[in-house]
This record gives C-alpha cells, sequence and structure tokens, in this order.
C-alpha cells in the first residue's frame, strides 16, 4: 500500500495554490489549474490529481509552459469556438470561453470549443464534468507526444490519446463520466509502476527492442500499446483527428515531450458539448433510470459507481508521501 499523506480539501488547495505561484504561475493560471486537480482528486483517477500537478510544477519551472500567457479564442461559426493557449495550461482557455461555450449551447444545442498551443490536457474527464455540472452533455479528445506503437514492433506514432465522454444525470446525482485513453493503460500508470519497482501486466506496453515487457522502466524506454490491438489504435487515430487534426495543433509525431526540455508541446484538445434533448425530453432523468438499472444489474458505471454522492464537505483527500512531499518543497512548506 502506498504511504499517504491525508489533507483536508481546504490544506491540499492552499498547498496547490503555493506551489503554483512559488514555481512561477500567475494567479489565473494557478487558479484553473488548482481547480482542475481538485476535481481530478475527487471525482477522477487519482494520478491525476496531485501526482500529475508536480508535472506541471516542474515544467512552469523549466519553460514548458508560459506562466503568465494571454489566451485568446475566436468564433468563425456562431457554434465554433477556436482558441490558442499561448503555450499556457489547457484548463485556463477553457475556462475563460466556458461562459460563452454554454451560452451558445443552449442557444444552438451543440458547440465545438477547440484550441491548440496549449500544455498537455491533465485529467480529461474535467472538461466534461465541467459541462455536465450544466446539464450539457460532452465529449473531449487530446493527443500529446508519441509514445503508443500502432502495433508491436512498430514506432510510437501516437499519444495515449485519451477521449472522455460525460452525460448529466440530474440533480442529486454524479454524471456519467468516461475517461480513457487508447492506450492498454494510461502513460502514468506505468510512470507510478516503474517508481514504485513494480510489474506491469502484459500487453502493456513494449521495451526499447519493441518486445512485450512487464519491466515498467524498460516500458518507459519503450513504448505503451493500444487497447485491443488495431481497434485500439484506430481510436487513437480518431482522437488524433479530432484533437490535432481539428485545432491545427501538432500531431503526436511532431510533439515535445511534456516531461523533459524547455519546448512547449502545443498540443491540440477539442471539446464538443451539446444538450440533451429539449428541456421537457425528460432524457436525463431516462438516463439517471438507466444508469440506476445497470448498477442493480452488477455494472459499474464510471463517475458513479462507488463514489460517494454529496461529498462530505470533511472528506480528506489522500496524496502520495513522494507527491505531497515534492510540492511541498516547491511551495516552500
Amino acid at each position: 500500500m502506498l504511504d499517504e499523506i491525508l489533507l483536508d480539501q481546504t490544506e491540499a488547495e492552499a498547498l496547490a495554490m503555493r506551489a503554483c505561484l512559488a514555481a512561477g504561475a500567475g494567479q489565473a493560471t494557478a487558479r484553473s489549474l488548482v481547480d482542475a486537480t481538485l476535481s481530478a482528486a475527487i471525482y477522477g483517477p487519482a494520478m491525476l490529481g496531485f501526482p500529475h500537478m508536480v508535472d506541471y510544477l516542474d515544467s512552469f519551472r523549466e519553460g514548458r509552459i508560459n506562466c503568465n500567457p494571454a489566451p485568446r479564442y475566436e468564433r468563425p461559426y456562431p457554434a465554433f469556438f477556436v482558441a490558442d493557449a499561448d503555450r499556457g495550461i489547457a484548463q485556463l482557455s477553457f475556462d475563460l470561453a466556458f461562459d460563452d461555450l454554454v451560452t451558445a449551447v443552449r442557444n444552438f444545442g451543440l458547440a465545438v470549443f477547440t484550441q491548440t498551443n496549449s500544455y498537455t490536457a491533465g485529467e480529461l474527464g474535467y472538461y466534461v464534468r465541467r459541462l455536465a455540472g450544466q446539464g450539457i452533455v460532452g465529449i473531449a479528445a487530446t493527443n500529446a507526444n508519441a509514445m503508443v506503437v500502432a502495433k508491436a514492433g512498430g514506432p510510437a506514432v501516437y499519444s495515449t490519446n485519451p477521449m472522455a465522454f460525460g452525460f448529466p444525470l440530474g440533480e442529486g446525482s454524479l454524471p456519467l463520466i468516461i475517461d480513457q485513453a487508447s492506450s492498454a493503460t494510461a502513460y502514468v500508470n506505468i510512470v507510478a509502476a516503474a517508481a514504485e519497482g513494480r510489474a506491469i501486466p502484459e500487453g502493456w506496453a513494449v521495451n526499447e527492442a519493441g518486445k512485450d515487457t512487464q519491466d515498467a522502466a524498460r516500458a518507459l524506454g519503450g513504448a505503451l500499446l493500444p487497447f485491443g490491438g488495431r481497434k485500439g489504435a484506430n481510436v487513437a487515430l480518431m482522437v488524433e483527428m479530432l484533437s490535432a487534426g481539428l485545432s491545427g495543433g501538432p500531431w503526436s509525431l511532431d510533439t515535445p515531450s511534456f516531461r523533459e526540455g524547455s519546448a512547449s508541446p502545443a498540443v491540440g484538445l477539442t471539446v464538443v458539448a451539446m444538450m440533451p434533448g429539449r428541456t421537457d425530453d425528460g432524457l436525463v432523468e431516462r438516463a439517471r433510470r438507466q444508469a440506476d438499472r445497470l448498477q442493480e444489474k452488477g455494472v459499474f458505471v464510471p463517475g458513479v459507481s462507488g463514489i460517494e454522492y454529496p461529498r462530505p464537505a470533511s472528506e480528506k483527500l489522500k496524496v502520495p508521501r513522494a507527491v505531497f512531499e515534492a510540492v511541498s518543497r516547491i511551495a516552500g512548506a
């Protein structure tokens, strides 16, 4: 079991803000990143909360993220938003456009937000969770630097290329949130296994020679495999076209690493938002009944199953001790 530190949510928020500001992030950037980090820590995969924040803090200090960007967006069509993150974090541009995006969805029934020139998107479920909180269905897609092969023995051509989907289930319920990579596992899981000296399951990755490996450290020197073989690779390609293709951002093959060097990954993010029918259709309540029915049959409903709602205000967040110490060092705590 991981050695963990328990933090009150207010303590976690304050520590994250101090760390971001100490790493050089401007106030607006820090606020957006902390909000997304807490959302991931509370509702999303634990590895995409505070552990992934360390990547951001390192990138602020090493120049991969513009700490004080001036993001902007245009509307070439009434319900189509095109943003440039100015080498900043992806969350900030999305936050700035959010109110206009929601208004457009409610006016037109559907709207698209696409962005380029940002650092990696972090927990992709965050974007669709935000929309679901407004009663809006969302689909999101993003890419990063190439680390996934289309087939064993081939070159790395895609990132983990995740896709997220969110569907609101009405008042008194968490939304359905599906957030998964096109690779057999998320990159952060390989990093965590390597740091802890754990073996990884067969079929997750290949080593530098293109051979299947269960050694996480050798996997970091090799590449990840797509889930389901060619079908997973096809999903990765679809995500690549939605994120890099639609935004005009760099293909994964051309994207700098988000963990080393001083160049911004400058990648793309696309979010498609849509209304769940007319306001009097009752489709949200219908979806909630279906989610309840599935759970009664033992089906795991992502974003809902196993998560207490409403969350108690006194709930403490679990942060791996090594991550807590890394963030605390940067924060000067």
